[in-house]
């Protein structure tokens, strides 16, 4: 009995980190290309693997341009699939975006 319940547990943890964006990684400051993998629109966060294959989870801070074509765009213009510049900045173990770039 105690046996099922911690398989239980630990397949209730494992999905939630699954749908929670999955694994991600933190890097040093600087601009990184990649594809955006999933988008949190609500938290205005957007997850983008890098082209090295990592994982990085970004929620906008009040200062992040988010700029199309030379243009500033609105959070909605972002999609899923979209490939993307990002300047980010270390905080700690957490990443602020500078800057986010849609690239065409």
């Amino acid at each position: 009995m105690k046996r099922n319940i911690v398989v239980s547990m630990a397949l209730v943890l494992v999905l939630f980190f699954t749908s929670c964006g999955g694994s991600t990684e933190v890097v040093d400051s600087g601009i990184y290309s990649g594809t955006i993998k999933k988008i949190e629109s609500e938290k205005t966060e957007i997850y983008v693997t890098l082209n090295d294959g990592k994982t990085i989870e970004l929620y906008f801070i009040d200062s992040t341009t988010l700029t199309k074509n030379g243009e500033k765009v609105e959070f909605s213009a972002l999609e899923k699939g979209q490939n993307v510049e990002v300047e980010v900045k270390k905080v700690g173990k957490r990443l602020d975006p500078i800057a986010v770039k849609i690239l065409e």
